[in-house]
């Protein structure tokens, strides 16, 4: 009887699977049992969240971590409407998510389920799709999943409860075409070409869409003599490059930004080159000649664009240049200055410990020196979130996960177990503040049951930082000020471990974890000292 009169559905999970879905995260309610079920039989692994909001950021992290696509599954209405910030997350990042749905029968117009799903996906920027048929359902599942690879979109296929018990017959999906990565024309290749052989001071900033272009970039660079930087959501692409000025923008430490604002030429690869990259454009020399490389060229925000693939688009400036002798700031002094001052880690600063509260930056530095290498960084939003993307070292583009398209708190720890799952073979490690950690806390219990070995550093301000020290001398902080909560026994009473750190000499008790079996969350509760307001804050509320 189950697999009988649930046809329609066992098709759709068929189809995901014989189109390479490896993963699955979600929240299962009665519309969308079956659906799950279906895949997990078929052998795809499922991580049940606590809440939809933290399996769609899950499946986001999931995806931008691996490469592959992200499948979140919700109830129809509600666990959609659940799920939605992580949607937007997910959409404004333009990452490749397919969120599987249920969703009300057109004639039933009282179920009290019952919301306009297709414009709520749209009005976040999501793609809305449907399956408006059992004799449809295979194909309308593909041109779900086509869309979401090979243009890089979050869409939200619904499926009606009452198309899914439906009888149908099955015939295999065709397979997705790999997406097409098209050479700039041979116009635009020749003339970057020649603006970079005029240039003195060339840099790149490479984006989410050049992640996979390292190679090709990093050829480049050195043959055009130009310095290299990414995007926050890209950091980690240069690492163990000699002339990488690391993160442009908020992130940038004194001499990253000194030194891109003396660029003569920048190419921005896969950027958007947006007000937090660019710092509203401040960072740029107003004399700089600026383009952009990208697939989609919505993305442009400035004078000059040449649509095509990052790695081809390289590869075809790289042909152009093969007799090019650069004589740029691409120098030995360059590369010696850059592994002195390019990162906030190296500056010194003054420690404002107290005793009772911890300098965030001397604990960062601290850990990064304890934690393993191999290491996979999350970070949440708000006013600490500098410590972890600056302090703390990546392997690579595959190590830092930045879920900050929307700029909402409370993804972080949604985030780093999708991250752990797309990177098994590397230490999860979370960066968050105390609102946010507590903001999304159900998800701790998803990291104990699913024996993630997690290091969550939380820096607990007892505070939503960000707006203390905005508003300073603004009037009561009542609002934004809190008791301070002993997070590591919250943690205990997950079935996480828990520490709190008030000193450097309490990280004792992260290296006994470290060297013990790991077999589960670590939170620690750093109560931190103020050091005067995150230094990125007066770019993040600029606009505000």
């Amino acid at each position: 009887m189950y697999e009988q009169t649930f046809q329609v559905a066992e098709r759709i999970a068929q189809t995901l699977v014989e189109l390479g879905v490896d993963q699955l995260f979600g929240v299962v309610g009665s519309g969308n049992f079956h659906l799950t079920n279906h895949l997990r039989d078929k052998g795809v692994p499922f991580v049940a969240a606590r809440h939809e909001g933290g399996a769609a950021t899950m499946a986001d992290a999931y995806a931008r971590m691996s490469g592959k696509l992200g499948v979140v599954t919700t109830h129809q209405g509600c666990g959609y409407t659940n799920a939605v910030t992580g949607i937007a997350e997910a959409a404004k990042s333009r990452t490749p998510l397919l969120v599987l749905t249920a969703d009300t029968p057109p004639h039933d117009v009282r179920s009290n389920f019952r919301i306009d799903q297709d414009g709520l996906a749209r009005s976040v920027g999501a793609v809305a799709e449907r399956v408006y048929s059992p004799a449809t359902a295979v194909a309308d599942t593909r041109r779900a999943v086509r869309t979401a690879v090979n243009d890089r979109r979050t869409v939200v296929l619904s499926v009606p409860i009452d198309v899914q018990v439906a009888g149908t017959a099955y015939a295999s999906p065709q397979p997705i075409p790999p997406r097409q990565r098209p050479r700039a024309s041979e116009r635009h290749t020749q003339a970057l070409a020649e603006l970079l052989r005029g240039a003195r001071r060339p840099l790149f900033i490479a984006g989410r869409g050049a992640r996979e272009a390292g190679p090709q970039l990093r050829a480049l660079g050195q043959k055009s003599g130009a310095l290299l930087a990414t995007s926050a959501v890209a950091h980690g692409l240069f690492v163990g490059e000699d002339h990488n000025l690391g993160i442009s923008g908020g992130f940038s430490s004194d001499f990253t930004a000194a030194t891109i604002a003396e660029a003569d030429v920048v190419v921005g690869w896969g950027c958007a080159l947006n007000n937090w990259t660019t710092r509203r454009g401040t960072l740029l020399n107003e004399f700089a000649r600026v383009i952009q490389v990208d697939l989609d060229e919505t993305a442009f925000e400035w004078d000059h664009g040449i649509v095509g693939d990052c790695a081809a688009t390289a590869e075809s400036v790289l042909a152009e240049l093969v007799d090019h002798a650069p004589d740029t700031w691409r120098t030995p002094d360059m590369a010696a200055a850059i592994a002195a001052k390019s990162r906030w880690k190296d500056a010194e600063t003054a420690d404002v410990s107290t005793g009772a509260l911890i300098d965030p930056r001397i604990l960062t530095r601290r850990l990064n020196e304890m934690l393993p290498a191999e290491r996979v960084v999350s970070v949440d939003s708000g006013n600490f979130m500098g410590y972890p993307s600056t302090y703390l070292d990546v392997p690579d583009e595959n190590g830092f996960c930045f879920t900050q398209a929307f700029q909402s708190i409370g993804l972080g720890l949604a985030t780093a177990i999708g991250a752990a799952k797309a990177q098994p073979g590397r230490l999860p490690v979370l960066g968050a503040g105390d609102g946010g950690f507590l903001m999304g806390i159900a998800e701790l219990e998803t990291a104990v049951r699913e024996r993630i070995p997690l290091v969550a550093i939380v820096y607990n301000d007892s505070a939503y930082g960000a707006e203390v020290h905005h508003f300073t001398g603004a009037g009561d902080y009542g609002a934004v000020t809190f008791p301070t909560t002993d997070i590591a026994a919250v943690a205990r009473g997950f079935g996480a471990e828990g520490v709190v750190v008030e000193k450097l000499a309490d990280l004792d008790a992260v290296q006994e974890w470290l060297d013990g079996p790991r077999t589960g969350p670590l939170v620690v509760d750093a109560r931190i000292a103020s050091d005067g307001g995150a230094w990125w804050l007066a770019e993040a509320f600029a606009t505000h």
